[in-house]
């Protein structure tokens, strides 16, 4: 198997507050929710029909980890989630009660428009541009 990135971890509050964030307001799926001796819990979660990469929902674990929960990329778009139907997408999105931080954008590279997870982060929602 070719090397690549399997998952990102994303420093959380709460398991399922963030569980139910991505589930319901994102679409994604939970592909684990495991307890851990230690009292954390393994969560992963995926865009439906993603294979090779998904998020580890991380729960801040001190004060210096739970200082950085929404902000991990300094206030950059640090996450990209590409779509097949940025319209759909981009609709369902807002009407969860997404926020986005502008309308959407029509630039070479394709349709984009910034929005923000529940803590903070930025992400992109980006349908690339055909071809």
């Amino acid at each position: 198997m070719p090397s690549h990135i399997a998952l990102t971890a994303l420093l959380v509050r709460d398991y399922d507050e963030a569980i139910d964030f991505y589930t319901r307001a994102l679409g994604f799926d939970l592909a684990e929710d495991n307890a851990r001796p230690d009292g954390s819990r393994w969560v992963v979660v995926r865009p439906p029909g993603a294979t090779e990469s998904a998020l580890l929902l991380a729960r801040a674990k001190d004060e210096a980890q739970r200082s950085r929960v929404g902000d991990q990329t300094g206030g950059r778009v640090g996450h990209f989630l590409y779509t097949d139907d940025f319209a759909r997408d981009h609709a369902r999105m807002t009407a969860e009660g997404v926020h986005f931080l502008e309308e959407p954008r029509h630039e070479p590279y394709g349709s984009v428009a910034v929005f923000e997870d529940l803590y903070g982060n930025r992400w992109d929602l980006l349908q690339p541009a055909a071809g």
